[in-house]
């Protein structure tokens, strides 16, 4: 089971950069929650609503490392976003429920996102 927790990790992700969002939310739970530096998101289709923008700013995203224990993911990646934000390093841990993702609780810097947000908001 683990290691089919990585693979439907690495599919969600995958599905996000190629801006699939129905493949992305085949890997959501119903009451998926996520916790993030900006933001804490509960439900799929809030959750969703946030991917959309997600999708929006990323280029492109290359994992540079993947840890399994139990019914949890780890991966570390660096994700190529657009301008301002560019390169963002980024750790996710995500937790699986029913073979789906019920947690993901992000990890970076948000500092370059406000660049992206003052932008936007003029």
């Amino acid at each position: 089971m683990p290691q089919t927790n990585l693979s439907r990790a690495e599919s969600y992700y995958q599905a996000i950069c190629q801006k699939d969002l129905a493949a992305a939310s085949q890997h959501l739970h119903s009451e998926v929650i996520v916790l993030s530096p900006l933001m804490k998101l509960a439900g799929k289709e809030a959750v969703l609503e946030d991917v959309k923008w997600f999708m929006d700013i990323i280029n492109n995203l290359d994992i540079r490392a993947k840890f399994v224990s139990g019914n949890q993911v780890m991966l570390v990646f660096d994700l190529d976003a657009t301008a301002p934000i560019g390169i963002l390093p980024t750790a996710v841990l995500m937790t699986f429920k029913d073979a789906l993702i019920s947690r993901i609780e992000l990890f970076f810097d948000a500092r370059p996102l406000e660049k992206y947000s003052n932008l936007n908001a003029a």
